[in-house]
């Protein structure tokens, strides 16, 4: 049973990658409604790809109707396909998609991904190789909703076994079928890998450092 008045959490904002589209089967919209609710239960903000269709669409408006801040960050080129009708929350525009990347990771102190398509899986995986490379130390987590993402993690363990990918960065990707339990996953995640380049040699002003503006509070 879930805790009424739950506040405990390692986290005040989440950034959510997912799909324009909702997917064929409902599991899937079910899964980012339960989503929002969890992220309302624990008072944790949204930063999201600022769409209002799909599973986006779905996420944002749960999150906002809970009486949490929503944040969208779109490039401008996609606002006539990723909106319709009347924007949720805050949505800051911006030129390009590395633009757009850039600011959510800034914004945002961990990452989830719903299911999607090749711009959910693309965002996903550049969260992971910053991880990997230092850029930042954010937790990144996987919302396997009916075993949708099973084949990816399978490539994923394929890479370790073949000598692609370290074992202690296979551990970067957290995973889990429900959106309680992952957060909570997510919330013990402690680095374990070694970074390529020193955290500190990389640029943070650009991209945030979630683990030093927690130590300044």
């Amino acid at each position: 049973m879930e805790e009424e008045g739950y506040t405990g959490t390692n986290f005040k904002r989440v950034c959510v990658f997912c799909g324009s589209h909702s997917g064929n089967r409902r599991v899937f919209s079910d899964a980012a409604l339960e989503l929002g609710n969890e992220l309302v239960r624990r008072k944790i903000n949204l930063v999201y790809g600022g769409g209002s269709v799909g599973l986006m669409g779905l996420i944002s408006q749960t999150v906002y109707a809970g009486g949490c801040h929503v944040l969208g960050i779109i490039p401008k080129a996609l606002m006539p396909l990723e909106i319709s009708g009347e924007t949720v929350g805050e949505v800051r525009t911006v030129s390009d998609m590395h633009e757009r990347k850039a600011a959510m990771a800034r914004e945002a102190e961990a990452f989830i991904a719903l299911p999607g398509g090749y711009g959910t899986m693309e965002e996903l995986l550049e969260m992971i190789t910053w991880s990997q490379l230092g850029i930042h130390k954010k937790p990144v987590g996987l919302l396997n909703v009916d075993g949708y993402y099973n084949s990816l993690l399978a490539l994923f363990d394929n890479g370790v076994q073949e000598g692609f990918i370290k074992p202690s960065a296979r551990q970067i990707i957290i995973s889990a079928p429900s959106a309680k339990e992952l957060l909570e996953k997510m919330e013990q995640y402690t680095p374990a890998h070694e970074h390529v380049a020193p955290h500190e040699s990389w640029q943070m002003e650009q991209l945030g450092d979630y683990p030093r503006q927690q130590n300044v509070q």
